[in-house]
């Protein structure tokens, strides 16, 4: 079965994460399939950006995110807007939408303290 999740990177003390696509037998920071965007908790509010046109051709061949991408997902409402795309809603429609909530998520940010 394959996965979206995370994949850890960045100093220790310091993560950041890269969304990934791999099989669900491969350990966290092991091979996988490709790469679809990044993730940084540390910054307020939190860094997330993905190439959801990939995330939706990978859900539709049957990849299931994991619990923290699931809830990754649902804070950017890209789940509900995958829901519009298989009941035929036009992609550029979702795309455009969707890069309006991702700028809020790059607007003035600032990066915790460790």
């Amino acid at each position: 079965m394959v996965r979206i999740r995370l994949r850890r990177t960045g100093l220790k003390g310091q993560p950041s994460y890269r969304v990934v696509v791999a099989d669900k037998e491969s350990p966290r920071d092991g091979k996988f399939l490709e790469i679809l965007g990044y993730y940084n908790p540390r910054t307020e509010p939190f860094t997330f950006r993905v190439e959801e046109e990939k995330v939706y051709q990978w859900m539709v061949k049957g990849a299931q995110p994991s619990d923290s991408m699931r809830q990754l997902f649902n804070s950017v409402g890209l789940l509900e807007r995958f829901e519009r795309f298989k009941k035929g809603e036009a992609v550029e429609t979702l795309m455009a939408e969707a890069e309006e909530v991702y700028k809020k998520h790059t607007e003035n940010q600032k990066t915790n303290p460790a």
